[in-house]
């Protein structure tokens, strides 16, 4: 084949654009879509959603029992719905039990309360590697547990989307829902990390 005939091959970026420009040629796109999804992504899917729905958790036991029993209707009682968060499954984390949220086919995710995946989440060495040795990639991701703490791996998939309700740290007593929301990260929520108080044992501000 000589060099003539191989042709370049457009980047992502640049077939993305061509197809979209070819679908609102065909008007098949409604003007303002893309751009009202992309504020969306941007601004409205963001962890700290899920943070707060795991503080009003752990304060509150009535939310915490429709939070495990109906994640999604739960998530509705803050507003945090619409695409990939149709069928949210709330994983209770105990004293002895730790899940851990993947996608091995691909890089779903509950959106509206994990926010958009993190690039490791989507990387085939952790897709495929958190499945069969979990205790080791969790260690390498800095959290390392006793022998006697199960790992629980579950697999997202487009009928259902999880998120990881972590035990409350001791020593976050009389602290705000604010406060507790604070320590609630998108690695918590995953459940590569469970939730650290300050070693000050003071409060968030």
């Amino acid at each position: 084949m000589s060099n003539e005939s191989i042709k370049a091959v457009a980047s992502a970026s640049d077939r993305a654009f061509a197809l979209s420009k070819a679908l609102q040629e065909q008007a098949l796109i409604p003007e303002g879509y893309v751009e009202k999804f992309t504020e969306i992504m941007e601004n409205d899917f963001d962890p700290a959603n899920g943070a707060r729905v795991v503080a009003r958790a752990w304060v509150d036991p009535a939310y915490r029992e429709l939070l495990l029993r109906d994640g999604t209707a739960a998530c509705d009682q803050f507003g945090y719905t619409g695409a990939q968060g149709e069928y949210i499954v709330a994983l209770q984390n105990t004293p002895t039990l730790q899940n851990v949220i993947v996608c091995t086919l691909c890089s779903c995710t509950a959106w509206p309360v994990l926010g958009l995946p993190p690039d490791w989440y989507k990387s085939f060495e952790y897709r495929s590697r958190v499945v069969r040795e979990s205790r080791t990639v969790l260690r390498e991701m800095g959290l390392d547990l006793p022998n006697e703490v199960e790992i629980r791996v579950w697999d997202t998939s487009a009928e259902t989307r999880y998120m990881v309700l972590p035990l409350r740290p001791s020593g976050t007593e009389g602290w705000t829902e604010a406060q507790l929301a604070s320590i609630v990260t998108k690695d918590v929520l995953i459940g590569i990390a469970r939730p650290e108080v300050p070693t000050t044992g003071t409060p968030p501000q």
